[in-house]
């Protein structure tokens, strides 16, 4: 599969490359600097996470690579065109799970295939097969309100990938969720990204999720956030998360993280008068 990167050797093509971007909020009394000189590139294929401390501006970051709200300086490209709103090469997934509430769990994940006014048998077929491969197909009816908080993330990944965008943003996407989903879900999301070799670009505040499924994770700094380092993660998968190489992995990134998070305490904390 030419093009396709992961940080087990494969060939490489950057599919995004981030230039010298800068994120400032403003309001009517204050100005916030969420994120300054970002510049990151992804390959092709990969699996990226993304990390740090609460402020760090992970979100924000992904929200200007899916286009939500562009940077007040410097550059995204995605196969080397500007980024300059949302576009159909970008799937986003929240962990808020945005399903429309009225509609079945089918008529979700056909949802952005009627946008694009795609014949009716080939939106039937896509979601038919979509449902199989989540585990859905008995769920086909149902209503969001009648399913449990996983299904309903499954239900928003098989609606992100029925669009068949190149790349899937996801934002904290299993943060809600008790620990044996979770785990599932990540299960899950590997077995889909080897299948379908989507770019991933997956914010999570949780150090073992970051290991268990990155290629290379970024870690942030606290406000304003910039790169503070890159770590690859060469582990073949299925990892094994008691296995030495794997802790010593997350014994890194626990440091690198918790050195912001202490910087991100003595701010938000005010000194003892």
């Amino acid at each position: 599969m030419d093009g396709i990167a992961t940080a087990m050797g494969r060939q490489v093509s950057s599919q995004v490359r981030i230039q010298g971007v800068q994120k400032i909020f403003r309001s009517d009394d204050r100005e916030v600097v969420a994120l300054t000189d970002i510049n990151l590139e992804f390959e092709r294929g990969e699996f990226i996470c993304i990390l740090g401390p609460s402020g760090c501006g992970k979100s924000t970051l992904l929200n200007a690579i899916a286009g939500f709200s562009l940077p007040t300086a410097g550059t995204i490209l995605v196969d080397n065109i500007a980024v300059t709103g949302p576009g159909p090469e970008r799937a986003m997934v929240f962990q808020e799970y945005a399903l429309f509430p009225w509609m079945t769990v089918a008529q979700n994940v056909a949802f952005g295939l009627e946008i694009k006014r795609l014949p009716k048998t080939e939106i039937n077929q896509r979601v038919t097969l979509l449902l199989e491969q989540l585990q859905l197909t008995d769920f086909r009816d149902r209503f969001p309100k009648d399913l449990s908080g996983g299904m309903r993330q499954r239900v928003a990944i098989a609606r992100a990938l029925a669009l068949d965008s190149p790349m899937m943003l996801m934002d904290e996407p299993f943060g809600a969720l008790d620990a044996l989903t979770r785990r599932t879900l990540q299960d899950e999301l590997l077995r889909i990204w080897m299948e379908f070799r989507k770019t991933i670009v997956f914010v999570t505040h949780s150090i073992q999720e970051s290991v268990l499924l990155a290629d290379r994770v970024v870690v942030m700094t606290y406000r304003p956030g910039t790169v503070k380092r890159i770590v690859p993660i060469d582990l073949p998968h299925p990892r094994d998360t008691t296995s030495l190489p794997f802790i010593r992995l997350q014994q890194e990134l626990t440091g690198l993280v918790m050195e912001e998070q202490m910087r991100y305490q003595r701010d938000e904390i005010p000194a003892a008068s």
